[in-house]
């Protein structure tokens, strides 16, 4: 399914609103470029599952864990990951195979352990569309 947003409130939206149809043990794969949204995107979607407190991308601990919502989050943020051998120093598997939802911004740095029935969202950018328009492509079983 192809969305499209023309403002980060928009995206921020569209992210609630998939967040509220996700079950638990749910993988989501959120790819795009720096800029593109994906922190917004984040943002809504925790707002979605009902999680109040302040959502930032883990950038340098890799992993934030939100227990408030209906379910936990795990947040990962793997984009200064060198190798995905260093997910295993981390215990990724606890979370991708836990009781919560997995969110994983730069997934594609990790592509081999990603299970395949995992969510995929793509944000990309078109300038000639304005600066804040977005395509929002979602793959999976939430669409």
């Amino acid at each position: 399914m192809i969305y499209e947003t023309n403002s980060p409130t928009e995206t921020f939206e569209l992210a609630k609103k998939i967040s509220e149809k996700i079950m638990p043990g749910s993988i989501i794969c959120l790819d795009g470029d720096l800029g593109v949204g994906k922190t917004v995107f984040t943002q809504g979607f925790a707002e979605g599952l009902g999680i109040e407190e302040s959502v930032n991308s883990p950038t340098f601990t890799i992993i934030q864990v939100y227990y408030e919502g209906r379910m936990p989050l795990y947040h990962f943020d793997v984009y200064r990951i060198g190798d995905p051998e260093e997910m295993y120093e981390i215990g990724y598997e606890d979370y991708f195979f836990g009781e919560g939802v997995c969110l994983i911004e730069w997934s594609k740095l990790i592509e081999e352990l990603i299970p395949q029935d995992a969510i995929k969202v793509i944000i990309e950018k078109n300038l000639q569309k304005g600066l804040d328009y977005r395509k929002i492509t979602v793959e999976g079983v939430c669409e």
